[in-house]
């Protein structure tokens, strides 16, 4: 296939911004698809993780799913809010999004601290050592309560609170009950959509 020519594709997609809010109306169920299956990866992975909680799995296992929910969390959240506001295609597709799904800016779906948390642990962890830290290490996952990770003699890098719903990486606290209720709202919402072929 073809590449598209340069400006043949910036003027298709002026096109679409502006005249069909950044989705052109034959391929709105496309849209759907793609938020059916991010909200679903996501939400499964938060099932692994009550399955996990409540078996008793492993520490590293139950943090593990937690990520892997919030990772999909992300890529849904991408769908609503693009990360190149500089692109007027996505920007127009990201405001139509919201209005069909009725998302504002206060929806825990845009929070992006917890992701960016596990996305760029690597150099959080770099600025968390360059810091002078006397006491015991756990770089370990750990699973227990959320007041663990405030001990002043233990440093825990990554925490999870089942009962509360929060996440301690490197001592901050991040609360995910949230996203996941906003995911799980998406789905219900996206799987309408799709079973009653309704319009964004």
């Amino acid at each position: 296939m073809a590449q598209l020519d340069e400006d043949v594709r910036k003027e298709r997609e002026t096109l679409i911004a502006k005249q069909y809010r950044g989705i052109y109306p034959v391929y709105e169920a496309f849209y759907i698809h793609s938020i059916i299956y991010a909200a679903e990866r996501s939400e499964t992975a938060f099932q692994r993780f009550d399955d996990a909680v409540v078996q008793c799995k492993s520490a590293a296992l139950i943090v593990a799913t937690v990520q892997e929910a919030l990772t999909h969390a992300g890529a849904l959240s991408r769908f609503f809010w693009p990360v190149r506001k500089d692109n007027q295609l996505s920007a127009a597709r990201g405001d139509r999004l919201r209005d069909a799904f009725a998302l504002d800016d206060t929806s825990a779906l845009k929070w992006r601290k917890l992701r960016n948390a596990f996305e760029h642990f690597d150099e959080d962890l770099d600025r968390f050592l360059l810091e002078v830290r006397a006491g015991y290490f756990f770089p370990s996952p750990q699973v227990g309560d959320q007041t663990l990770a405030g001990e002043a003699v233990g440093h825990i890098f990554k925490l999870v609170d089942p009962k509360h719903g929060v996440c301690v990486l490197l001592g901050e606290r991040f609360e995910f009950e949230p996203i996941r209720n906003e995911v799980r709202r998406i789905l219900s919402r996206a799987l309408e959509m799709e079973e009653q072929g309704s319009r964004l």
